[in-house]
């Protein structure tokens, strides 16, 4: 009996804890919630997370270290660029409206930003930030439109220049390289789907696989919407000479460029709390479970704003947008988006040897392991051709 009580009083507790954390909080989400969320990320239905899913498929022990250490590194890596993103367009926002205003250094911009997610960043549960999710999934429409419609109207420099950037073999190998880990970067939005999918209902006679099915699909044909346009006009106006965030390349009409540009900072303030709440999921699970620390507003305070002004800190020293997409897209991106899933699949499925899956799936692996080994080395490359001239805080 006494037993029994115990153990009733250990499934409150947990079941107690649960409904604090973020990812675990609410199961209340419809299918075009996982839409917002997966178009700012771009089906194992009962599984509430990745490394869950590495845990069923590595072991216990050894699926935690794997998959954990490395969706933390793309997450992490993910709202420090967004942190940099955010601070650059507010930065062309004031210089296109206010031409002739004291230049302001990139570092207050960033600050500025930042001071959005310490408010932002205590909202609870992927739900709560639904309407932000919303918001930023029209802007990166609105911003994506308005990039590749200007230059069709207003046309991009005269004769473009569409021969390689580099003129030397090594120039253009390194350059090659870092183009394929911003790609990577592009398309990495997986390593956060399985979180999403946690706050779907699931029935065995209702798998939340269905609703997150559609929603990712609504979220592909958006990415679809915003990358492809933009990338072929964009090369088409400016050759290139084009910069790696378009917007930067842009200067007429002032006020349609300064209204994307705020767009753009609408998009990143939603992605930054996509990608945050796994962290902060992460963080508070570990403080509760492990360090036993009672579940409270002031702890969910205080962890959740030191990691906001750890990001923030980072990407003032480093606010290289291009070199860090390059970077991050092949040496963290790689692994949990393009060879990582395809190891599971082969474990969990078995599939027979030499089988059409099979091979597509080794064939994956093998490229995901060469993207991240050979990206990082064109992404640190451009990270210290940046560097070269720059100032700590400038």
């Amino acid at each position: 009996m006494v037993l029994d009580q115990t153990e009733t009083q250990k499934r409150a507790d947990d079941k107690a804890i649960d409904d604090w954390l973020p990812i675990t909080s609410s199961r209340k989400a419809k299918w075009w919630y996982s839409a917002f969320h997966n178009d700012k990320t771009n089906f194992y239905s009962q599984l509430l997370g990745y490394h869950e899913l590495g845990q069923h498929a590595f072991g216990e022990k050894l699926g935690l270290w794997i998959i954990v250490t490395q969706q933390l590194t793309v997450e992490v890596s993910l709202v420090i660029v967004y942190m940099v993103t955010g601070g650059q367009s507010l930065k062309k926002f004031h210089d296109l409206v206010c031409p002739n205003c004291k230049d302001i250094r990139l570092t207050y911009f960033i600050m500025i930003f930042a001071s959005v997610h310490f408010v932002l960043s205590h909202l609870p549960n992927f739900n709560s930030i639904t309407v932000v999710s919303f918001a930023a999934a029209v802007m990166s429409l609105s911003y994506s439109a308005i990039a590749w419609l200007a230059p069709v109207a207003k046309g991009g420099t005269q004769n473009p220049d569409y021969s390689y950037k580099a003129s030397t073999n090594t120039g253009k190998t390194f350059n090659f390289l870092a183009g394929l880990g911003e790609v990577a970067f592009a398309y990495a939005g997986h390593n956060v789907v399985l979180e999403i999918q946690a706050t779907i209902p699931s029935t065995p006679e209702k798998p939340s696989k269905g609703p997150m099915w559609k929603g990712v699909v609504v979220a592909y044909i958006i990415v679809a919407l915003c990358y492809f346009p933009v990338a072929f006009v964009g090369y088409w106006a400016f050759g290139n000479e084009v910069e790696d965030n378009i917007l930067k390349s842009l200067e007429k009409p002032v006020w349609l460029i300064a209204a994307a540009n705020m767009f753009v900072v609408i998009h990143v303030i939603g992605s930054y709390q996509v990608y945050a709440m796994p962290v902060f999921d992460m963080m508070e699970s570990f403080l509760v479970k492990k360090m036993h620390f009672k579940p409270s507003f002031w702890l969910r305070f205080i962890s959740r704003n030191l990691f906001v002004a750890f990001t923030m800190i980072v990407g003032i020293c480093f606010p290289f947008f291009g070199g860090l997409l390059s970077f991050f897209g092949g040496i963290v991106f790689a692994p949990t988006t393009y060879y990582i899933p395809c190891v599971i699949w082969l474990i969990v499925y078995k599939p027979k040897r030499f089988s059409i899956t099979w091979i597509i799936n080794w064939v994956c692996i093998i490229i995901g392991v060469l993207l991240m080994i050979l990206a990082p080395i064109g992404g640190l490359r451009l990270i210290i051709l940046q560097a070269k001239d720059y100032k700590f805080f400038s």
